[in-house]
């Protein structure tokens, strides 16, 4: 039911504030599994660096082992950033609209070493972006 009386016999829409508060919820629960995944690419760059290959002349061809490093400091970034959202911090939403461009670059710079997971994990970033993004439209502009 979308709307519930308030103790005045007046009917309160809530219908807006629970679509908004589910689609950060959405939001900071796909950080965290974002942030999962790329703790995992960069665990298997560091111990395992012979699964991927890197195409040579690539511009952004640095070692595995620095990818590796990237993508563990993305992850615990995107990770941390989203449970703070789940924790309702308030900066978490415009940290995580930052943290989460960041991942989709750094994946658009990993497109050559591993094409298709980097493109999901890239649109599955713009996806988080697009619900904080809405999530930031609906609030209040804070007066000082």
């Amino acid at each position: 039911m979308a709307h519930a009386e308030h103790g005045t016999g007046v009917p309160v829409d809530r219908s807006n504030g629970a679509l908004a508060s589910g689609v950060e919820m959405f939001a900071s629960v796909l950080m965290v599994i974002i942030g999962l995944f790329h703790v995992v690419v960069g665990l298997t760059a560091l111990l395992r660096s012979s699964f991927y290959v890197v195409a040579g002349g690539y511009f952004f061809g640095a070692n595995i082992t620095t990818w590796g490093w990237v993508h563990v400091a993305l992850g615990l970034l995107v990770g941390a950033t989203g449970a703070a959202l789940l924790s309702q911090q308030r900066w978490a939403r415009v940290t995580g609209i930052v943290i989460v461009a960041l991942s989709a670059l750094g994946n658009f710079m990993f497109v050559p070493i591993q094409p298709l997971w980097s493109v999901l994990i890239i649109a599955v970033d713009v996806v988080v972006i697009w619900a904080l993004a809405t999530q930031l439209r609906g609030l209040p502009a804070v007066r000082e």
